[in-house]
């Protein structure tokens, strides 16, 4: 198994396993704790529009947490009642399809080469939608990114 299927394979099968008599309810790897470690100016930013500075120093180092019932963290993250999906999407269809939409306007742009540029390792890609406002990009298995006002965030697992 290669290593990209094999952290898909580790993300998406049960990370561990509830014990005692109700056995067998699988608790999703993404449940837990992640911190905002980074942003970055998004592909798909228009240079006409001038970005809030003061955005990604409010979110970075801050921390996420996905539970069963909730997310917690800073706005405009947290949500009170998430409906979990996970997904898979190619390039194109990342950040609510802003690469798709990129080369729409385009042909010459590569959804896969910029989602490549941003971590993602091969033409597909798990992405958690919340259900919420935001939705997570899965770039391995402690490492997720998302997009919000013109930046791509990331966040690792604690």
């Amino acid at each position: 198994m290669n290593a990209t299927k094999a952290w898909l394979v580790g993300l998406f099968a049960p990370a561990w396993v509830l014990a005692g008599p109700a056995a067998g309810a699988a608790i999703p790897a993404y449940l837990g704790d992640w911190t905002i470690t980074r942003a970055v100016l998004a592909p798909w930013a228009d240079p006409a529009h001038p970005l809030d500075p003061a955005e990604p120093a409010r979110l970075t180092g801050k921390t996420v947490t996905f539970t069963v019932r909730a997310i917690r963290g800073p706005p405009p993250l947290a949500c009170r009642t998430p409906h979990y999906k996970l997904v898979e999407f190619g390039a194109d269809m990342l950040f609510e399809g802003a690469f798709g939409e990129m080369r729409s306007k385009d042909r010459r742009v590569e959804p896969a080469r910029i989602a490549a540029s941003l971590g993602f390792p091969g033409p597909r890609t798990r992405t958690l939608e919340t259900g919420c406002e935001i939705d997570f990009h899965f770039a391995g298995p402690t490492t997720a990114e998302f997009g919000l006002n013109d930046h791509v965030y990331t966040i690792r697992r604690r």
